[in-house]
């Protein structure tokens, strides 16, 4: 239920401020509009406003939505004398044009006032600062070392784990080099990092770890202690922090998961820091069979505490003007992957596979839905830059293909003949059609394993 109230309003929001940028920049213009309309098929409500007694309608398909707008060539001669210059044909080139690419404008001003609101709230992300990389590892070989911060891709400032990600986004696309700047004992230093080497369609995955750029792991805590487990009845407590285990530094959650496993009905000695003090603590682990295939059913030992690493975190914020301008940077980023990577797919570089469609849209909404409603503002600013763009496309019957009619008619000093759009506009319909059934594909093929 969440996944679809996610999708379902995430869908509604955006198609109404696509369809509200046409709309308004039509009145603007004196354009006559006669429906506004969010989905498509028979109405499911629909009410008038206005006196142009403009319909307003939800209808129960909801792909997309249309502003339908008096225009002479639907109806020829059904157009009273008197609305004739009110007429969507009868606007000049430039009012048409202002019309068309309001719908996508929209969706980006959108995804800007998203992007700059959680800005201005600030939010909380993992510190970009680097795990010791596994040899052979691209980032081993930059001579990155753990503990080291990255403050700079490619002279681009970067705070946090995910602004780096998306810094090395484009020299990873583009297999060069990409230069990080990086605090190593309160000194920049500055390393090349090679991203060459990267197989076509390792950008599908987590190129960050590919490349050996692991999260530096913090502190291991006891998250949740059970009552009845040995961990509580030797004294573990939730939010004590592991320092030691038998006399070795716990450097990661996976370091005291190991011991424990291998130590059944064996006493161990933990060295555990609480409210600053530190302290040791002998559990003994209880001897459980273990549930995964590749242990075949043996004993593994179990302390009954859930485990978690706390990572170094930074806060991420800006003040009003320079959240507007982290916005639309944000978002003109975006809008440039988008088309790189979609370009990308189109001549062969990478896989159509990325290429995701209604049912992974509804995943990712309900996914990011629980997570919070950070995550969720981030994933509605993404999907509306996406929207913008696909819109603005030169296909026939999306915006952008509108736009490439007006620039043919501006050379042209004429209109395009009503045979020739028919044709294209056809051809354009089904390359959409065709781009759906492969989106559609992929996500089934997601959902199922396939």
């Amino acid at each position: 239920m969440t996944t679809l109230l996610a999708f379902l309003f995430a869908l509604a929001l955006l198609i109404f401020v696509h369809e509200l940028g046409h709309y308004s920049v039509a009145r603007w213009c004196g354009v006559k509009v006669l429906r506004f309309s969010i989905g498509f098929g028979k109405p499911l409500l629909r009410w008038t406003v206005g006196p142009d007694r403009t319909e307003w309608s939800i209808s129960p398909i909801p792909l997309g939505g249309y502003v339908k707008m008096l225009d002479e060539r639907e109806e020829p001669g059904s157009v009273p004398p008197a609305d004739a210059h009110r007429a969507f044909n009868r606007q000049s080139l430039a009012r048409r044009s202002a019309i068309v690419v309001a719908g996508p404008l929209a969706n980006f001003l959108l995804a800007i006032a998203l992007y700059a609101a959680l800005g201005i709230a600030g939010t909380e992300e993992p510190a970009a600062v680097i795990a010791e990389p596994p040899a052979s590892t691209q980032a081993a070989v930059a001579g990155l070392r753990a503990g080291d911060r990255v403050v700079a891709v490619d002279g681009t400032p970067v705070r946090s784990l995910s602004e780096m990600r998306l810094r090395l986004i484009d020299p990873v696309v583009e297999r060069r080099p990409a230069r990080l700047t990086v605090l190593r004992d309160g000194a920049p230093i500055e390393l090349p990092l090679d991203t060459a080497g990267l197989q076509s369609g390792e950008i599908e995955k987590d190129f960050l770890r590919i490349l050996g750029l692991d999260l530096q792991p913090g502190a291991v805590a006891i998250g949740s202690v059970t009552p009845d487990g040995s961990g509580a009845q030797a004294g573990l407590l939730a939010g004590d922090e592991v320092v030691a285990v038998d006399g070795r530094p716990v450097r990661r959650a996976s370091d005291l998961i190991d011991v424990l496993r291998e130590s059944p009905g064996r006493e161990v000695a933990l060295l555990v820091r609480r409210a600053g003090v530190e302290q040791r603590i002998a559990v003994v682990p209880q001897a459980q069979r273990s549930e995964r295939a590749e242990d075949g059913g043996r004993w593994v030992g179990r302390i009954g505490a859930a485990l978690q690493n706390r990572v170094e975190m930074v806060r991420v914020e800006h003040g009003p003007l320079e959240a507007i301008a982290y916005g639309a940077r944000q978002t003109w980023d975006m809008s440039w992957f988008s088309l790189r990577m979609l370009g990308k797919m189109v001549v062969g570089e990478l896989s159509w596979k990325n290429l995701s469609g209604p049912v992974a849209i509804a995943d990712y909404a309900g996914q990011s839905a629980k997570v919070g409603w950070v995550a969720y503002v981030a994933f509605l600013a993404l999907i509306s830059v996406s929207l913008g763009v696909l819109n603005l496309l030169p296909v026939p019957v999306l915006d952008g293909g509108h736009l490439v009619y007006y620039g043919l008619e501006a050379i042209k000093g004429r209109p395009l003949s009503e045979r020739f759009m028919q044709i294209t506009q056809k051809a354009g319909l089904a390359a959409i059609v065709g781009m759906m059934v492969v989106a559609l594909f992929n996500d089934l093929s997601r959902l199922f394993g396939g």
